[in-house]
Parts: C-alpha cells; sequence; structure tokens
C-alpha cells in the first residue's frame, strides 16, 4: 500500500486557501498512484484558530470548504483533521461575555476519515491541553467515544495530536481493540528536543499496537509558535519507513512494504535557526508585510537577528539602521558595516545627540537628565526613529533581545523593547552565541565580525558600560534563567547551586519586569517555555519564593 503525508503550512482563517492547499495534494498524490493521504490537525481552520471558532460564519464557511475536500476524495481515502459540530449544552445565558460568544455551543477536535466522496467516519480528540500555549478546553469539547474504522480490509485508528502522548485512552484502546494502522494528525509546535519525545512515543505505540504507525504534523509559523513538520510512519518493530523533513512544506510517500529508511537525527542548534527562520518568513508572509527593520549596533544580538531576517525573507526586505549615541564605541561602526556587507543589506545611519540633546533639555528644567533617565532616554530616540521608518515604508521592526535581558527586564521599555516580532527572545545569551557561531560556520567567509563575538556586551548607554557590570555574568545568568523560567525549580534548591544572593536578586529582577514583558513583541518559541501566551503569571502579587 502506498501511503502519503501532506505536511502543509496554512494559513489560519484562510479557508480557500487552506483548501486548495489539500486538493492540489490530493490530486498530486492521487495522480501518483497513492491509496490514502493523511494531512495534520485543523488543517483547513490552521493552528491554533482561537476565537475564530466563535466568530459568527467561520464554521459554516470552513464546512462548505471540508465539503468541497470530501468531493475531491475520488478514487482515493484521506485523514485529515477538522472540527465537529457538537450541539449546545447549558451555558451562562446573563453574562454578555458568554452569550455573544456562543458559550452554549460545543465542538469537537477531530480527525476524519474520507474516501470515494464521502465520510466514513470521525475520531474526537479526548484529551485537551490546556497548559503552557494550549487553550483547547477554552473551545472544545472531549470526545467520548473510541473508534476503529474497517477500510480496504484493514483496521484504522484514527488519534489527534495530544491523545498521543497519554498510555491510556484513545490509542491504548485502538491497540487491544486491534489495528492494522494507526495515524495520528498533529498540530504540535516546535521546542528543542521535542522530536526525540515524538519518535520515542510512537516507537511505544507501534509496538504495543503491533501496527503501522503514522503521523502527520503541520509545519510552519503562526504568530510566537513555529511548527517543524518531521512527520513519520514507522513499522510495528519501530524501523522508520518515512521520515519527512523538518520545517519544509510538501507531500512525502512510502509503500507500507518498503524498506526502512535512516531514521531521523535529532534537533540542535541548526533545527532552532531553522524554526526562527520560519517564524520570521511566515510572520511577514502570511501577514503581507513588505519588510523589516532591524536596529544593528555592533553587538551579537543585533547580528543574529539581520541574519535571521536575511535569510528569511532576503536582504532586499531588510533594513538595517545604526544610530550612534553619545558613548557608541567607533567598534560599532566598522563591525556594523561588515555586517552588512556581509549579508548584502542596506543600512540607514542616522546619529542620536541632537534629538537626545533637545529632549534632555526640554526635561531639564523639571528632573535631572542622567543615571537610567538618561540611559533610558537615548534607547527611546531609537524606538521612535525606529517606528517612524516603518510607518514610512510599511515595515515592521523586529526587536533584539535575547531571553537572558527580557527575564531580569535589562532592556527599555518603548525603546529596544518596540517591534512587531522578537525572533532571538527564547534564547539565553549563550545560545545567541552558538547561533552566531553556526552562522558563520555556514557561509564561505564568516557573516558576523570577529569583533562582535569577541567584544563584551554592551548598550553602549554610558561611558564604558558592559552587561556584566549591570547583571550577574551570563555564565551564571543563563542557567538560572532557565532554571526558573523553564524548569520552573524551587529557590531553595537553586540556591545550593547559586549563590543566595545572586537567586533572590534574579528572581526580584524577573517578578519585577512582567509589566515590561506584557508589553514586548511576540516571541518566537523554541523551548518548553517561552516568554508568551504560555507563561501567564499576574503583574500584581506579592507571593515571594
Amino acid at each position: 500500500m502506498k501511503i502519503a503525508l501532506g505536511q502543509i503550512n496554512p494559513t489560519v482563517g484562510d479557508l480557500a486557501g487552506n483548501r486548495e492547499r489539500i486538493v492540489r495534494a490530493i490530486a498530486e498524490i492521487r495522480q501518483q498512484g497513492a491509496d490514502l493521504i493523511v494531512f495534520p490537525e485543523l488543517a483547513l481552520l490552521g493552528y491554533p484558530p482561537r476565537d475564530l471558532l466563535l466568530q459568527a460564519g467561520f464554521l459554516d464557511a470552513a464546512d462548505r470548504e471540508f465539503r468541497a475536500i470530501v468531493d475531491s476524495t475520488k478514487n482515493i481515502a484521506v485523514v485529515v483533521g477538522h472540527v465537529v459540530r457538537g450541539g449546545t449544552r447549558a451555558g451562562n445565558v446573563a453574562d454578555p461575555s458568554a452569550t455573544a460568544f456562543g458559550g452554549n455551543v460545543f465542538f469537537h477536535n477531530a480527525a476524519f476519515l474520507l474516501a470515494d466522496g464521502g465520510i466514513i467516519g470521525h475520531q474526537a480528540k479526548h484529551r485537551l491541553p490546556s497548559f503552557d500555549v494550549f487553550e483547547e478546553e477554552r473551545y472544545f469539547s472531549p470526545g467520548t467515544k473510541i473508534a476503529v474504522f474497517d477500510w480496504q480490509g484493514l483496521r484504522v485508528g484514527l488519534s489527534v495530536c495530544e491523545d498521543f502522548w497519554y498510555e491510556e485512552g484513545v490509542l491504548a484502546a485502538q491497540s487491544s481493540a486491534g489495528v492494522d494502522l494507526l495515524v495520528n494528525v498533529s498540530a504540535s509546535p516546535y521546542f528543542r528536543g521535542k522530536p526525540v519525545l515524538r519518535y520515542d512515543l510512537a516507537r511505544k505505540w507501534a509496538e504495543r499496537s503491533g501496527a503501522l504507525f503514522v503521523y502527520a504534523n503541520l509545519v510552519g509559523g503562526q504568530d510566537e509558535l513555529v511548527f517543524d513538520g518531521g512527520s513519520f510512519a514507522l513499522r510495528p518493530d519501530g524501523a522508520f519507513l518515512l521520515s519527512a523533513p523538518r520545517f519544509t512544506e510538501g507531500v512525502c510517500t512510502f509503500d507500507t512494504a518498503g524498506a526502512p529508511v535512516e531514521p531521523p537525527s535529532n534537533d540542535g542548534m541548526g533545527d532552532i535557526q531553522d524554526a526562527l527562520i520560519a517564524g520570521i518568513r511566515d510572520y511577514f508572509d502570511k501577514n503581507r508585510i513588505r519588510g523589516c527593520i532591524v536596529g544593528v549596533s555592533g553587538g551579537v544580538d543585533s547580528a543574529v537577528v539581520a541574519a535571521l531576517a536575511c535569510k528569511a525573507l532576503g536582504p532586499d526586505r531588510v533594513l538595517g539602521t545604526f544610530f550612534p549615541g553619545p558613548y557608541t564605541a567607533s567598534e560599532s561602526r566598522d563591525e556594523v558595516t561588515q555586517l552588512a556587507k556581509a549579508l548584502g543589506m542596506c543600512v540607514v545611519e542616522i546619529p542620536i545627540d541632537t534629538s537626545f540633546s533637545a529632549l534632555s533639555e526640554a526635561l531639564a528644567p523639571h528632573v535631572a537628565v542622567e543615571g537610567l533617565v538618561a540611559e533610558n532616554l537615548q534607547a527611546r530616540v531609537r524606538g521612535v526613529l525606529w517606528m517612524a521608518l516603518a510607518n514610512a515604508l510599511d515595515y515592521a521592526v523586529l526587536a533584539c533581545g535575547n531571553k537572558s535581558e527580557i527575564a531580569t527586564g535589562y532592556n527599555t521599555l518603548y525603546g529596544d523593547t518596540v517591534g512587531a516580532l522578537a525572533p532571538i527572545g527564547d534564547l539565553v545569551k549563550a545560545e545567541v552565541y552558538e547561533l552566531a557561531r553556526l552562522i558563520n560556520e555556514q557561509g564561505p567567509v564568516p557573516t558576523i565580525p570577529e569583533g562582535t563575538l569577541a567584544r563584551p556586551p554592551s548598550a553602549e548607554l554610558r561611558p564604558d558600560q558592559r552587561d556584566d557590570e549591570d547583571l550577574p555574568p551570563y555564565d551564571v545568568l543563563d542557567p538560572l534563567v532557565r532554571a526558573l523560567v523553564a524548569e520552573n525549580r524551587p529557590s531553595g534548591e537553586l540556591v545550593r547551586a547559586f549563590s543566595q544572593d545572586v537567586v533572590q536578586d534574579v528572581a526580584h529582577r524577573l517578578h519585577r519586569a512582567e509589566y515590561k514583558r506584557k508589553q514586548l513583541p511576540l516571541v518566537i518559541k523554541v523551548s518548553p517555555k517561552s516568554f508568551g501566551t504560555g507563561r501567564r503569571y499576574p503583574i500584581t502579587h506579592r507571593f515571594a519564593p
């Protein structure tokens, strides 16, 4: 039997465009003689559709497009994720925040098996993730039935994403009932290390069921999320029959009687780079934004962001800006020039001294323009100029802050935090350097100047400023940020690994900067816990762990 996986990159809410992607893939694979093609979770709607599910007319339009997909399945079978409207339930009929958004209607997130222009059946998702970036319990109701479908003499079990991650439930029941083929449709966002988790789980299901296991995942960027694809198929003995590339849209085919292929490699910094490139590219292309502005300073963060932007959009859609101030080192200009030449990127230079002086004079009768006031004023002048250029060019600004800075509030609100997207906001400082070195290894000559990598990091907002004078050293700060943000480790445990003063200082900074993070651009998620919708701490609280 010949099976295909349609690893597609949908745009949320582009129902006609997504339908066309699916139907085109079905036609293509039918011509190649495939028996079945599998598409990911909510492939027609895009994931996550969030409150679009509650928008009047949205699901009516989606169902019309879904009908067109069903009609396209002559002489072929298709598995695809879609929504089942399950009727109505008891709801709050008094509060307009509930009644205006269909609080009494419930939906199932389901996988459908289609064939020969009809619907054989569907399997609703039982486990609804409501942790980190997931919020499915807000929209969906869990399935209550578990089915096994007969198709071409095979017993087929379908499942949707999260059910794959639980030892008992849908897949366990299907395995016990006896199946020849298990199919999981997923919209599983990427973070470093996640592909290996999927492979390990899939092997267990293949061995437990004694069946072929097929996994189809979305690919592409959606706001802060990036889906890595990496769809695959396993024999019952755990050998791979198919390993689709990560971060690449396409249709891949395998024969169930074919020879095994090489298993996929573990992910690393190269995959993180691909994830960030996909996140930038799809944010700008799906939102139809002409190009981006990157404030290049001579530092490693802005150099890496500029390099990623040029890879994602092409240098003709990237405008670098260099805004020297009173304390900008001459080396910074040299390194910006080298970077721009290596990337083929245009750079606009606008000194900020005059603007900074004018604002300082205006403020001087009222407050002393010194210390933090003077430092932040410089950063905010740059923010104003970035946004003015973005308005003039119909571009969007990329913010260049890293996770260590964002965690500790080592940034200026309405200054270096302005923008639409923060590509490296989920990378601690050491990872930024690791990515910079990888970028340099990929070209015939280094892209990021050696001086940028060798100089101590500095915001250059006062004479001879260095980051390690304002923050704990990054080799201490980075692992502590990981421990506090991603691993949720208790402070008592951390005190044994770090000094009590450092733990208290960083924990205090983390809490104090929460209001800044609520106003940050979207951070592209590449770790288990990023700053974004997956982290929901109150700004106002007095708990001191």
